[in-house]
């Protein structure tokens, strides 16, 4: 028969509590705002490349809970030589994709970036993007300014933020 004190009860107790509590307190960090003025930038994150690849993507929402619209003018980071907002239209059966110098981010509205549709490019990777990587990325906003925002590196087959 084992026996245990008191103590050491609790102890193992508080441990294996904490342990199955980190991932949560993971999952609430990674999933919170990023606030600057009435904008909330949600969930900023981008594929893994290929080797090879010289260019990639970043996704997330910006959200205006304001009651005037602001403009992203660009966006910056130091993995890739220049990003790029892009804009993705259907035209009949082909999808077109063309740069744009300002996405608006209408008052009580969003913009959003995602796959298959409004995303910010990154040219000229410096190096590929790998799984669980992080990297920095500059929101510059008209009204708001320069917003920092940290980037999350996921699956090369991932449709949406890991939540």
């Amino acid at each position: 028969m084992l026996l245990f004190s008191r103590r050491a009860c609790l102890g193992a107790c508080l441990a294996l509590a904490l342990l199955a509590l980190a991932p949560l307190s993971v999952r609430l960090a990674a999933a919170d705002d990023i606030r600057i003025g009435t904008l909330a930038i949600q969930h900023p994150w981008s594929r893994a490349t290929a080797g090879a690849a010289k260019s990639g993507a970043l996704y997330l929402t910006v959200r205006n809970n304001g009651t005037e619209a602001d403009r992203l003018t660009g966006v910056s980071t130091a993995v890739s030589a220049k990003a790029e907002l892009h804009l993705s239209e259907m035209s009949g059966d082909v999808m077109t994709m063309r740069a744009t110098d300002v996405v608006e981010v209408p008052a009580g509205g969003s913009a959003v970036f995602e796959p298959q549709g409004a995303h910010i490019m990154l040219v000229g990777l410096k190096q590929a993007l790998k799984k669980g990587d992080r990297f920095k990325a500059t929101l510059h906003f008209a009204a708001a300014g320069d917003v920092e925002v940290e980037v999350t590196v996921q699956g090369i087959a991932d449709m949406a933020p890991a939540q």
